[in-house]
């Protein structure tokens, strides 16, 4: 099983000169295939990433002595990952032709620009039969190619052979992503208990089992004014001056702040999830759907429904559980919990509502998460399941590993 871990560095400046240097090496890299690659193609050739690489090799000594400087997995690397993206584009037009996927989500290759607030270069591990251990770690610091040991804020977690590691620049921070292949070994989940889990904007999660709300952090929302007036300061400075280069760096920064609280919410509440449940079922959210609304497309892209759902797979694998995802028509919240009369209704707005059958007031989001909980038995044989599964993947259940 192949894990990542992302650990933050603490380079020298004189190693962080070194990283912006191969960061431009393997740019430069990137650019120069893809260029190759389009002449190619433009002449009837078919290109490989192979072939792009073997003519670098062939030409860089002469032609670019420049490239020394940095280790040659940068540049070796980047053309790689440009085989991938062309890999990538050719998947995405073969959607278009089955009408699987608008022309604009097709994902075209293009250049990487200098002067962008993110770099990346990998180095790998056993590439060179004279360096096998090319990326080595020893408590909190990893050895890198040419440029030695840098210091990080955290030891590596996993314990396993590190296959790779990507040295990347989010704003002005740098940060190592490490590869490692960690032993299979089959999890059993300590619990057997079943949780519901309805999503939202005012509280991010409501759990069935009358664990509190989680709220919804909106990171986006507390520091909009701030981002807009940063980024009006941006477009006031000179191109090419460092006044503008101070400026982009500060609107990376809390570019930056934003994404992190947010993926640091969802890293607690999708934890704490797994941990406290062997079986967590959600709602199958047609989130493009919820983007097209004006009026709640911000609030809801701000909270990485996506993620959470992404997170929750792979960490129920990694813990013994299962996860499963329930149809996109099972109506949770018209249901009552009580009776199971459905409010057909039931506004958006309408956050307490009171069963006309039984008069029972429910809460609509603890109402949506009881009836997560019970989908597996309640829906799954019923007559409007079937229907609603008729036009939608009623649902999908992630094993344990």
């Amino acid at each position: 099983m192949t894990l990542a871990h992302r650990i933050r560095l603490v380079p020298s400046a004189e190693q962080e000169v070194y990283f912006r240097k191969v960061c431009g090496v393997a740019r430069f890299a990137y650019n120069w295939a893809l260029t190759e690659w389009q002449r190619l193609y433009a002449a009837g050739e078919k290109p490989s990433e192979i072939a792009l690489r073997k003519a670098l090799n062939a030409i860089k000594h002469e032609q670019f002595p420049w490239m020394r400087e940095a280790t040659k997995n940068a540049p070796q690397q980047a053309i790689k990952n440009l085989g991938r993206a062309y890999a990538g584009f050719f998947e995405d037009v073969k959607k278009y032709r089955r009408n699987e996927l608008p022309w604009k989500r097709v994902r075209v290759p293009k250049f990487k620009k200098k002067g962008k607030t993110h770099d990346s270069f990998r180095a790998d591990n056993g590439c060179d039969a004279q360096h096998p251990d090319a990326v080595a770690v020893d408590g909190a610091r990893v050895k890198l190619p040419i440029i030695g040991w840098v210091k990080m804020r955290e030891e590596v977690r996993f314990a396993g052979q590190i296959i790779s590691v990507t040295i990347s620049r989010e704003a002005d921070t740098w940060y190592a992503s490490f590869t490692i292949d960690v032993p299979e070994e089959p999890a059993v989940h300590v619990l057997t208990n079943t949780v519901g889990v309805d999503l939202g904007v005012t509280a991010l999660a409501t759990r069935s089992d009358d664990a509190p709300k989680v709220p919804a952090p909106k990171p986006l929302r507390r520091y909009l004014k701030k981002l807009q007036r940063l980024s009006r300061a941006l477009s006031r400075k000179q191109r090419g001056s460092r006044n503008r280069a101070k400026a982009k760096t500060t609107l990376a920064r809390l570019h930056a702040r934003i994404r992190h609280i947010r993926q640091d919410a969802l890293h607690k509440l999708t934890t704490d999830l797994v941990r406290t449940a062997a079986t967590i079922v959600i709602e199958d959210l047609n989130v493009a759907g919820m983007l097209a609304n004006r009026h709640l497309s911000r609030a809801i892209a701000d909270l990485g429904f996506f993620a959470f759902r992404r997170q929750l797979e792979y960490k129920t694998a990694m813990a013994g559980g299962v996860l499963i995802v329930a149809d996109r028509w099972y109506p949770s919240s018209k249901l009552c919990s009580v009776c199971d009369t459905k409010n057909e209704r039931l506004a958006l707005s309408e956050r307490i509502w009171t069963c006309a059958s039984c008069g029972t007031s429910l809460d609509r989001d603890i109402n949506a998460a009881v009836n997560l909980a019970r989908y597996p038995e309640s829906w799954a044989g019923s007559a409007c399941g079937a229907e609603g599964a008729g036009r939608r993947h009623q649902t999908t259940v992630k094993p344990a590993a």
